[in-house]
């Protein structure tokens, strides 16, 4: 009697907790997504608060979205105004009244002069005093796990880069499993045979296909890479207008080959083969070497771009998705409820949205659970070849290229090396958990 009073988000997450590994998985999972959200406050070489010449300043706080911003200090002497910035400033070196340090004072492109050369992270490590000596680093600015042969800390590069790896993963996972849903499940319940239309609306729409394209991409290829250039979010608008641009012709000629279709050959009813041509695409984009793709596109753009990146990533990954979210169409538009809804007359929408697409999403979250895995993994191969993601953001993968260049730098491997397994493996494990929750024939 207990469990059928339960709700079904409520007997899932019940299910999902018998599954111990995943249970783990899932808790190491929200202390990544902690760590990548407060990875400014972890690691950063400004103090989160401290008092200087009897002022109190919140240096992390002040340059969380600017770090050129400007302080004063009035001199209660002189009288003088000083002037500084936070980030011109060694404030390991200045005396400062009182300090709270991050738990690693370091930022990840921070240069530590002192520790150059791969600091050992278990042996003396060096620092100037204000009066100029050479002295042993104080353990609260100790470089943890070690620096790079520019002096970079190994330890706040770790932490910055789980944001990274979090966010390309999870974004470049989202933009494939909304195309990959979008196309599935219309592919999956529409089949070749449920859309008809006349000859004359077929023709002109593959007409305004080309034309489409032509005017949307074709003609504004140039304008599109300018934006790009500038900013990846003007190129994302300028592929979006581009897209409307392509909807809106291919529009205007299905209605145009609608009015002309004279004749009982242009009147003749066609089916629509979606799920052919779904298919088909499907196979074009599996035959493409994904690597070299990212690898020719990220040329384009100079310097690298990570939210191009993801684009790329997302828009080549949507094709397993499909293919999961189109056999589950298969299935479940045969099933009486669905059958059902189509005799009441609801929308197809409706029926797609509110009762096929939930009832065959158990696979869909396994499938997204080792995309993001597989994206990180691009991800990482991408920064260790040095390309993809510009040279100024530190990732996992930029870490372990990095091992290359010092084999006895046993840290530059390991530590970012363990962090990109420990995350995989949360992955595949939260979506093993996640399938014996909701798939009925995997339940316990």
């Amino acid at each position: 009697m207990m469990e059928a009073q339960l709700t079904y988000r409520q007997y899932a997450w019940k299910q999902f907790k018998k599954n111990k590994p995943a249970l783990v998985s899932f808790y190491v999972f929200l202390i990544l997504v902690l760590v990548a959200l407060l990875s400014p406050f972890l690691a950063n070489n400004k103090p989160l608060y401290m008092k200087y010449q009897g002022e109190s300043f919140y240096p992390v706080f002040a340059t969380l979205f600017n770090e050129s911003v400007t302080e004063k200090i009035v001199n209660q002497e002189t009288g003088d105004t000083i002037k500084f910035r936070y980030k011109d400033i060694d404030w390991r070196r200045e005396d400062l009244e009182k300090v709270v340090w991050p738990i690693v004072a370091y930022s990840p492109g921070f240069q530590d002069k002192f520790n150059r050369d791969y600091a050992h992270p278990n042996l003396k490590q060096r620092f100037m005093s204000q009066k100029g000596e050479i002295v042993d680093l104080d353990n609260k600015l100790r470089h943890y796990l070690g620096t790079d042969k520019l002096g970079r800390d190994i330890a706040s590069g770790l932490i910055h880069g789980t944001r990274i790896s979090l966010l390309v993963g999870l974004v470049s996972m989202g933009i494939a499993v909304f195309i990959g849903l979008l196309l599935g499940a219309a592919a999956g319940l529409y089949g070749d045979h449920s859309i008809r239309l006349t000859r004359g609306q077929f023709w002109f729409g593959w007409i305004g296909m080309f034309l489409g394209y032509f005017y949307g991409f074709y003609v504004r290829a140039q304008n599109i890479t300018q934006a790009f250039e500038e900013s990846v979010i003007m190129g994302s608008f300028k592929v979006l207008f581009g897209v409307l641009i392509w909807v809106f012709i291919v529009f205007v000629f299905s209605q145009l080959g609608k009015l002309l279709s004279f004749g009982s050959f242009l009147r003749k009813k066609v089916n629509l083969p979606l799920d052919s041509y779904v298919n088909r695409l499907i196979e074009i984009l599996n035959s493409l070497p994904i690597l070299i793709l990212i690898i020719s596109i990220s040329s384009i753009v100079s310097g690298g771009n990570l939210w191009l990146l993801m684009i790329i990533i997302g828009i080549t990954g949507w094709t397993g998705i499909a293919r999961l979210i189109r056999a589950e169409m298969l299935r479940v538009k045969n099933l009486e409820y669905i059958q059902a809804a189509t005799v009441l007359g609801f929308p197809s929408w409706r029926i797609i949205i509110k009762h096929a697409i939930p009832n065959g999403l158990a696979p869909i979250f396994v499938a997204f659970a080792f995309g993001v895995a597989s994206a990180i993994l691009t991800e990482s191969a991408l920064s260790f070849l040095g390309i993809g993601v510009p040279a100024d953001i530190v990732t996992w993968g930029s870490l372990l290229s990095l091992g290359r260049a010092e084999f006895e730098a046993w840290w530059l491997v390991i530590y970012p090396g363990l962090a990109i397994f420990i995350t995989i493996t949360v992955f595949n494990l939260l979506g093993e958990g996640l399938r014996d929750a909701l798939d009925p024939k995997y339940r316990k």
